[in-house]
């Protein structure tokens, strides 16, 4: 069984990359927006909760950098239902991926797409990708804005496909997964001398009486060097257990940020990349003064 293109799984708050990049190229939001993320959202029967909130407005930035559902649920809303599957669509992430195996895995996303479908989608529950679709996405989103086409052929370079993101967009993303590295869920993958930025996913996993709570999908997406992006990563873990050393802890930051950031360090050697003498610092996460309301 082959979990990277075979395996679907709902990916959890890796999908907030998506719909801040889906929002932000759309020109209905801006990195200056703040959204009310002091309250659960309700709707219908479901509620919609910050696992760490902050309890206050948070900026666009600030929304991944503390991983706020309640945010990036606002966020979609305000990019609508249709647009978002429009760019999902676009992304690949809605269809079986064309990379050259057997194994390859289908989507699974809403038959309707409804409001509900819309705000848990933002931030990675009610549709499953395979790692590999997740990985070529999150590429796009950094590479200048063009769909990538994975391929295992030897020798082949993977190819670009056609935009689906503006150049300005990608340039915002790169400098966003940069600042979860270095501000937020995702420290424990920040490798000094190297520029990595990424995102952090943590998801209940589906049982068949829906989700218990303690089974959870863990995750790390990360590009580098976020600068002139060359490579995506992506870690998973698939009901990972805490640790004393995580403090019982077993989310993405926890668990998958500290891998990547360790193949980033044994990889690097082999790829001929050094480790710069300073880091680079991104800046911008402050609060901004435009408000949304809440949705």
């Amino acid at each position: 069984f082959n979990r990277v293109t075979k395996g679907v799984y709902e990916m959890g708050s890796t999908f907030k990359l998506l719909t801040a990049a889906m929002a932000l190229d759309s020109g209905k939001v801006s990195l200056q927006d703040r959204y009310d993320a002091r309250k659960p959202i309700r709707i219908a029967r479901f509620r919609i909760t910050d696992y760490h909130g902050k309890n206050r407005w948070l900026s666009v930035p600030e929304i991944l950098i503390y991983s706020s559902n309640i945010g990036a649920a606002k966020m979609a809303m305000d990019l609508g239902g249709k647009a978002q599957k429009a760019y999902l669509a676009k992304l690949g992430m809605l269809r079986q991926s064309a990379v050259e195996l057997p194994e390859v895995g289908t989507p699974l996303s809403p038959a309707r797409w409804r409001d509900i479908n819309t705000m848990t989608i933002a931030y990675g529950h009610g549709i499953a990708v395979s790692p590999l679709q997740l990985t070529a996405a999150v590429a796009a989103l950094v590479n200048g804005g063009y769909r990538v086409r994975p391929t295992i052929i030897k020798g082949a370079a993977p190819q670009s496909g056609d935009r689906v993101l503006k150049a300005g967009t990608s340039e915002k993303m790169r400098r966003l997964m940069r600042m979860v590295v270095t501000q937020g869920t995702g420290r424990k993958a920040d490798a000094e001398g190297f520029l990595l930025g990424g995102k952090t996913g943590t998801a209940d996993k589906p049982g068949r009486r829906g989700y218990s709570g303690r089974r959870v999908i863990s995750s790390f997406v990360a590009v580098f060097p976020f600068d002139a992006p060359r490579y995506a990563i992506l870690a998973l873990f698939d009901e990972p257990k805490g640790l004393k050393e995580t403090f019982g802890y077993a989310t993405g930051g926890w668990v998958a940020a500290p891998v990547v950031k360790a193949v980033v360090q044994r990889l690097s050697p082999l790829l001929g990349l050094r480790p710069r003498a300073k880091a680079v610092a991104v800046s911008g996460a402050g609060r901004g003064k435009k408000r949304r309301a809440a949705n």
